[in-house]
């Protein structure tokens, strides 16, 4: 079963469609028991780092979602829900992150236009499993103002007027800044390696 974590934002239903395309059981939940008996988890999102930080401290979820990797169960954080892994952000003050990846969300200083919304290409860093059958320079959309550093996690990074991690991968967890479920038979592709990953 994989636990799609429904914290009362994000955009949940591109991204379930996609997931049940694919033929994968899904349990569409906030209540921290189901997703500490999931097989695998996705936390979804778009909005703002401190709205979703609230939120999941509301309902208890950011405790159930450090238990939930801290177990070694495969976990795809999406858009804000790859920069909530990280120590902290700088959108709108400072925030305090879920500590998963080392450094600092902060604000895209030189990107042409803010916020960064369309396609863009990958710019591969290291090999992974989750960019089997991709090539470096396809095409994944992104929408966000905000950006993860490039460092040892990453995995693909992106060039819009600044260098940003794109993909990153640290043991059981990865993410993505980019949309997987907008992005069309290239998101469909990295979706389907992480549900490779499944019991």
């Amino acid at each position: 079963m994989l636990a799609v974590v429904d914290y009362g934002g994000g955009n949940l239903g591109s991204l379930v469609s996609a997931l049940s395309r694919r033929g994968v059981a899904l349990d569409v939940t906030g209540d921290p028991d189901r997703i500490a008996a999931a097989d695998a988890a996705v936390l979804p999102g778009d909005g703002a780092f401190a709205a979703t930080m609230s939120a999941l401290r509301e309902r208890e979820l950011d405790r159930a979602l450090r238990a939930f990797v801290e177990s070694g169960r495969p976990f795809f954080g999406i858009c804000i829900g790859m920069q909530i892994l990280y120590e902290r952000s700088l959108e709108h003050g400072e925030h305090e992150g879920l500590g998963f990846f080392a450094g600092t969300i902060a604000k895209l200083e030189r990107a042409p236009r803010v916020p960064h919304m369309g396609w863009n290409q990958l710019e591969f860093e290291t090999a992974h499993p989750l960019l089997n059958g991709l090539r470096a320079g396809d095409y994944v959309y992104f929408l966000h103002s905000y950006r993860a550093p490039v460092d040892e996690s990453t995995v693909a990074a992106c060039t819009y007027g600044e260098r940003f991690a794109a993909i990153v991968a640290r043991e059981n967890v990865v993410a993505t800044q980019f949309h997987p479920e907008k992005s069309q038979l290239v998101g469909g592709r990295i979706l389907e390696n992480f549900l490779e990953r499944l019991p």
